[in-house]
């Protein structure tokens, strides 16, 4: 296992037509009896659990590219790809499966596969007919070359064929040069052909021809080739854009050759793929499946020897954190490793978590808590950028951090209260900057993702220090747009400083409709710090007049927080909603709602039917005791009348017990008077538990009674 060149990434082919990372692990080929056949077994290298068993069978085409790379389908729309560490071991390993299929390991793809009409056709032919000939690489031949690489892209066996000739000769090279020479004459009829030529080598869908196009020497005249689209009245201008206008940045000066020019080249080729090259066909869109894998691979490398460079990461977060740094160049570092977080996407999970941890032990959060707060636009954005990679991969990992920071006498400074101060400070009239981090405040708050056995305390620990240090700044603008009196001490210790506005400003409202959006959520998941805090703050009342707002949707918000409160059914919010009457603003919103048959009458008459069929006692009571003469009018649905039902019911069934108990203290008296010459004093005394009664003291001449209510019922 200690075989490095047996080390291999296990890749499959997604439904995007992205590779998805499967694990690292060591290839061997062996005969596995179950398959009655030699297969390829991947071993993961943590635990030597199987990640790949494959029989290599003599149907399947294999291809081997980039020299590491062998890419196969097992079955339809199933593509896997065995990346290896060294180019030795992809050739142990090429060599046995062209060993297995009877084929020369010279060969960079064993079989493609064709039609049965073509099969036929194929072995009628000599064998001599199923070489390509390439014409001279002469001007006067380039539309005879052109009509050679159209016609055989509908033919597998014929692509790879053509592929193989170009290989051999040198082809792609002399093609180049004959560019060169049309675009110093200004041959447009030969620059036409010349695109149609390229186009279709890319086409192909080779990788070898691929190193040779996208290499240093020859890439920009491939972009040059694919500038003369016949369907243009003029050409583009691609080679200008990537020379001049497009500037590689370097935030710190990159001395690895090789790694700069993988970046070069791996913008370039992603500029062919996304800008010049047409949307492809419905049948044309398997054709560039390797040129996506090309670009794949190029970023998992590049990213791999950016993290192996200790000294360089260094530099950049020592630049990054440098109060002396300029605004534009901290502006380029943090775009960076917004880049550079982006590629690591393609990474395998493994070495991804080894990526930010690496950042994370770098200073990643406290470098991003300082830039979060700076007045540059472009700076923030990209910064939440990098925090959502963070938080996605390990919300965890944020949290440690947030709770282990010093806890400074201004909570302002708090990572989570910068993220929120963001949300709440968002210029955007849409609000697409505090959609976003909302999202991840709810990641970083969400205690499905607290359940790590490593650590059981972290949801209790992280909840209480949200509700001490962060809750406050979160409700601040809530609070604020809820004061009767703008001067009042909400407002002066609110602890972010918002100028006092009107709910019905359409951007505040949605800034409220987040922020309850939020808080909705804490009421389903944290029982018992939102609980108390709601009590504490006296939150319910403060969202209910929220209800008058011109909005609806901020309207629906307030109510859909009261929704939650009363679907947990908890008698300790029924008692708070009963001792302060916070059913009045819903009943009076529905009341001016009139007869309008819309959203919100539908949300009020579903909170009033769960309440009915959940038979909720002590609100159906509060309800029918206090509204029910301003419902009773509504007739269009049989909600109130059910509720009128059921509070009728239950006081019956309260009536019929109480006379249950008289009846049966009445009876047991009168049995006492026929068997006592002294009629005893009867003494009752409740009891703890409901409907049930305990003597008091016993003295002289005293019947004790004991009993329960139940027994008679």
């Amino acid at each position: 296992m200690s075989d490095t060149r047996r080390r291999v990434k296990v890749y499959t082919l997604n439904e995007d037509r992205q590779w998805d990372d499967r694990g690292t692990g060591h290839v061997s080929s062996t005969f596995v009896e179950r398959l009655k056949g030699i297969s390829l077994l991947v071993r993961a290298e943590s635990d030597g659990s199987l990640l790949l068993e494959s029989k290599i069978s003599p149907n399947t085409a294999y291809q081997k590219q980039q020299d590491t790379l062998i890419v196969w389908s097992e079955a339809e729309n199933y593509d896997l790809a065995l990346s290896f560490q060294e180019k030795a071991g992809c050739d142990e390993i090429w060599e046995k499966i062209c060993q297995v299929q009877g084929k020369d390991p010279a060969l960079e793809i064993t079989q493609d596969p064709i039609d049965e009409s073509e099969e036929e056709r194929l072995e009628e032919l000599p064998e001599t007919s199923h070489l390509v000939e390439l014409p001279h690489c002469e001007l006067s031949r380039l539309e005879e070359m052109a009509d050679l690489v159209t016609s055989v892209l509908s033919s597998p066996i014929r692509r790879e064929k053509l592929a193989l000739a170009l290989m051999s000769e040198g082809y792609i090279k002399k093609l180049l040069g004959l560019f060169q020479v049309c675009e110093d004459l200004d041959n447009r009829e030969g620059l036409h052909h010349l695109y149609e030529i390229v186009r279709g080598v890319l086409f192909l869908n080779k990788a070898a021809l691929f190193e040779v196009m996208f290499s240093d020497d020859c890439i920009m005249d491939v972009v040059g080739c694919l500038e003369y689209d016949p369907a243009l009245v003029q050409p583009k201008r691609h080679r200008e854009f990537l020379t001049k206008t497009a500037k590689f940045k370097e935030v710190i000066p990159i001395t690895d050759s090789e790694l700069r020019q993988k970046i070069h080249q791996t913008y370039r080729v992603q500029y062919i793929q996304d800008i010049i090259l047409p949307t492809p066909s419905v049948f044309e869109e398997n054709f560039l499946s390797t040129l996506t894998s090309f670009i794949f691979f190029n970023k998992v490398e590049i990213v791999s020897m950016l993290q192996e460079d200790e000294k360089f990461l260094t530099e950049v977060f020592a630049q990054l954190t440098d109060e002396a740094t300029e605004a534009s160049k901290r502006r380029e570092l943090v775009n960076f490793f917004k880049e550079f977080c982006a590629f690591s996407q393609t990474l395998q999970p493994q070495n991804r978590d080894a990526f930010f941890k690496t950042l994370a032990n770098l200073g990643i959060l406290p470098a991003l808590e300082i830039v979060m707060g700076m007045d540059d636009l472009q700076v923030r954005a990209a910064a939440t950028d990098i925090f959502s990679y963070l938080v996605e991969f390990s919300p965890s990992m944020v949290r440690e951090f947030v709770m282990q920071e010093p806890q400074q006498t201004d909570d302002d400074v708090l990572l989570i209260n910068v993220v929120i101060k963001q949300m709440i400070c968002d210029s955007d009239p849409e609000l697409g900057g505090a959609v976003q981090l909302m999202g991840l405040l709810r990641t970083l708050i969400d205690p499905e993702n607290m359940l790590a056995p490593i650590n059981k305390t972290e949801k209790t620990e992280f909840l209480s220090f949200f509700y001490k240090y962060c809750m406050h700044v979160l409700t601040a603008p809530l609070l604020a747009n809820t004061a009767h009196d703008k001067d009042s001490k909400d407002l002066l210790e609110s602890p972010v400083k918002i100028n006092p506005v009107c709910p019905d400003n359409f951007q505040t409202a949605q800034l409220l409709a987040l922020i309850l959006e939020l808080l909705t959520f804490c009421v389903e998941h944290h029982t018992y710090h939102i609980k108390t805090y709601i009590m504490n703050k006296d939150l319910l009342r403060r969202v209910l007049l929220l209800m008058n707002s011109k909005h609806t949707f901020l309207a629906l918000c307030a109510l859909r927080f009261m929704r939650r409160i009363i679907g947990l059914k908890d008698e300790y919010y029924n008692r708070y909603i009963i001792k302060g009457n916070l059913f009045e603003p819903v009943i009076n919103a529905l009341l001016d709602n009139g007869t309008r048959y819309n959203l919100l009458n539908s949300a009020v008459i579903e909170l009033f039917e769960f309440i009915k069929v959940e038979d909720v006692k002590s609100l159906i009571a509060h309800i029918v005791d206090n509204f029910y003469k301003a419902l009773e009018s509504i007739e269009y649905v049989q909600t109130f009348k059910g509720l009128k039902g059921r509070y009728e019911q239950e006081k019956d069934r309260q009536s019929q017990r109480l006379n249950r108990v008289l009846h049966a203290v009445l009876n047991y008296t009168a049995l006492q008077r026929q068997s006592a010459v002294t009629t005893p004093t009867l003494k009752l005394r409740k009891m703890p538990s409901k409907y049930s009664y305990w003597p008091a003291k016993p003295v002289s001449g005293t019947i004790v009674v004991i009993f329960s209510i139940n027994t008679f019922l």
